[in-house]
């Protein structure tokens, strides 16, 4: 297996294969590649434990890192995952959010291993991109949402 030259590492306390794995679910173009263990005892776990876990999300090589509970995550780093459609946008936010994770505002929320998540419908971008009186729109309805609501965008859109 051909190793990416450059690798988005995320850290995670002890459970890097389970997120990985739902991931992998959810996602298209996403899987689990292999799956790591200690090969001696570290500060967080002991030998024989998942260490690092190679999968991809959404065609993104990813590395989880079972690091212990020094880190946490942020609202610094997202994926933003750009949807077609309302029932796209309901299917991705409603995985996250129905799996233990957290809604936030403007399209964002958190799976409950403490990723956050942009579920960004293209209406909303394609709005945002035109400018002008119709981004204002859009960008207004868009503050008032948690999951973004095509409809409503489109509508603002339109004035």
């Amino acid at each position: 297996m051909a190793i990416a030259k450059n690798t988005i590492c995320l850290w995670y306390d002890r459970n890097a294969e389970e997120a990985a794995r739902f991931y992998a679910t959810v996602f298209p173009d996403s899987d689990v590649k292999s799956v790591h263990r200690a090969p001696s005892d570290y500060p967080s776990g002991k030998a024989g434990d998942v260490l690092t876990v190679d999968f991809t999300v959404a065609g993104i090589p990813c590395m989880g890192l079972n690091g212990g509970p020094a880190f946490k995550h942020s609202e610094a780093f997202s994926f933003q995952v750009a949807t077609e459609d309302q029932e796209e946008t309901d299917r991705y936010w409603n995985a996250i959010v129905g799996n233990g994770g957290q809604e936030s505002a403007c399209g964002w929320c958190k799976d409950r291993w403490g990723i956050n998540w942009q579920i960004t419908p293209r209406a909303l971008t394609e709005a945002m991109a035109a400018g002008g009186a119709e981004a204002k729109r859009a960008f207004e309805a868009m503050m008032t949402m948690g999951k973004i609501d095509v409809a409503k965008i489109e509508a603002a859109r339109r004035g």
